[in-house]
């Protein structure tokens, strides 16, 4: 059917496709301007007079004068700003607050301004652009789009609208999609999340989804209820279904999951949205790795993670970064976020252009005995195990096991599998295999006699899930870490008879 709409959307790809190569071909210029922007733009803010912004000149000015902060660092500032102070971290007042699930000081708020918010939206946009321009697909823009996110109801403090970031987007749909955006706006209200599920499998279940979008772990319970509730894949549901669109979790985990429920492969797309900015989208299906948004309103430094935690780490910036180490992203914007540590470790596998993936959180890693186990190796690990079996896992986590009943420690692992293996021990062994080979420390552990080989826990059908409700954070934006350094998670789970 011919349609304007698709038609139309091929020569804008090719536009924003230009536009977005020209800073991508000149990634240490763009970030030079926007570092200069964002300095003299915050100098007469309470940040900048506190800091000298005026003396600084150069990245090395920058460093001297302002450390590395995280959330509960630059929280002064940041209450000043929700008791409507005005000029503090940013001219003026932010727009929203994106509220977010503080780990040591209950909720944040994350300062979004009337120069920082467009770029959440466009970076979503173009992202599906440069995906058009690549393959020439731009059929999927006459079907109906479903975008899994939090409830659009925002609160206010102090004349701030606050909100979850998914929910303050859902504001921000263009006018030309809102016909195709899906679930209705009753139904994105729902707070209760498996409420939400299943009315909207109910509203979408008769439409012709066409894309799909968000965390895979949440999508996963809807095509679940999909099947269920018609005994089909969800690709003979869906028949024009060939886009997926996700963010917040690495897709490798459930992409075999994915693929026996929706019945065939469809073409992706990830995301790297956080309420403290959109940093780097899938820019090519046959590249690995996301483009770095260089010219967002963000000014980004690097910090080896393996020197994070000494006293004056060293800072650079992107063109000093290596491709495939580890590094603490650090980002200053026009948020008013200044060398604020998001708690993100990334790799870069690309530097033309610069593109990264997200191989972990600083705090999400299990080194109890020094072995620095990062998101990205536990994950490699369990997919070369998985690799050539048709074993799926639904979701799993990491932890070490310091005080066992009997013999060396070692590290414990959760897993939640959609068809449980006949031979786990071959399974843990594939594990050990692959978590050897990519950590060096871990491998001498082991080989010391420190550490005894990994050992895996089942996890019931669906525990996962039970454990996030018991804490009230099931759907949305929240996701099970992959690792972590202590036991909280993995005792929580055996406390509530979720494990076999």
């Amino acid at each position: 059917m011919f349609s304007f709409k698709s038609v139309l959307a091929k020569p804008f790809a090719s536009f924003v496709k230009k536009s977005i190569l020209k800073w991508a071909n000149a990634p240490v210029e763009t970030q030079d301007k926007v570092f200069e922007s964002l300095i003299s733009e915050a100098v007469h803010t309470e940040f900048g007079k506190d800091h000298d912004f005026i003396s600084i000149n150069s990245h090395s000015d920058f460093v001297r004068r302002v450390p590395i902060r995280d959330y509960e660092q630059l929280k002064p500032y940041i209450e000043k700003v929700v008791a409507g102070m005005e000029n503090v971290l940013w001219k003026g007042k932010p727009i929203y607050f994106a509220k977010t699930s503080g780990t040591t000081s209950g909720s944040k708020y994350i300062p979004i301004t009337k120069d920082s918010m467009p770029t959440h939206v466009e970076s979503a946009r173009n992202a599906i652009l440069m995906y058009i321009a690549e393959t020439g697909n731009s059929k999927f823009v006459n079907g109906k789009m479903i975008f899994l996110q939090g409830s659009p109801i925002l609160e206010e403090k102090n004349g701030i609208q606050l909100g979850r970031l998914s929910g303050i987007v859902a504001h921000y749909v263009p006018k030309y999609l809102q016909k195709n955006r899906m679930p209705s706006w009753e139904t994105n209200c729902i707070e209760d999340w498996e409420t939400k599920v299943d009315a909207i499998v109910e509203e979408t279940l008769p439409e012709n989804m066409t894309v799909i979008s968000g965390i895979p772990s949440w999508v996963q319970m809807y095509f679940e209820k999909i099947n269920q509730k018609t005994g089909q894949k969800v690709g003979d549901v869906f028949k024009n279904f060939n886009l997926f669109i996700f963010g917040g979790v690495n897709y490798e985990p459930y992409r075999t999951k994915f693929e026996n429920l929706i019945g065939r492969k469809v073409d992706s797309i990830e995301l790297y949205p956080a309420s403290e900015g959109f940093f780097a989208f899938q820019d090519k299906q046959t590249e690995k790795g996301m483009l770095l948004q260089l010219n967002s309103g963000i000014f980004y430094e690097f910090v080896k993670a393996d020197e994070f935690f000494e006293e004056k780490p060293k800072r650079i910036t992107i063109k000093d970064v290596e491709i495939g180490v580890n590094y603490v992203m650090i980002i200053s914007s026009n948020a008013g976020l200044w060398a604020y540590n998001v708690g993100d470790t990334v790799q870069f596998t690309s530097k033309k252009p610069y593109r990264i993936i997200v191989s972990g959180r600083i705090k999400h890693f299990i080194s109890a005995f020094g072995e620095h186990v990062i998101g990205k190796e536990v994950e490699q690990a369990l997919k070369e195990a998985l690799e050539s079996t048709n074993i799926q896992v639904s979701e799993f986590t990491v932890a070490p096991q310091i005080n066992p009943d009997s013999g060396l420690p070692y590290h414990e692992w959760f897993i939640e599998f959609e068809n449980e293996p006949q031979n786990l021990h071959e399974i843990a062994e594939k594990i050990e295999t692959s978590l050897q080979k990519q950590n060096s420390y871990y491998l001498d552990l082991i080989k010391g006699k420190v550490l005894q080989q990994l050992k895996i826990r089942l996890v019931k059908k669906n525990g996962f899930q039970e454990y996030m409700k018991s804490i009230g954070k099931l759907g949305g934006q929240n996701k099970i870490p992959r690792l972590s350094n202590e036991r909280k998670i993995v005792d929580a789970l055996v406390e509530l008879d979720l494990t076999k």
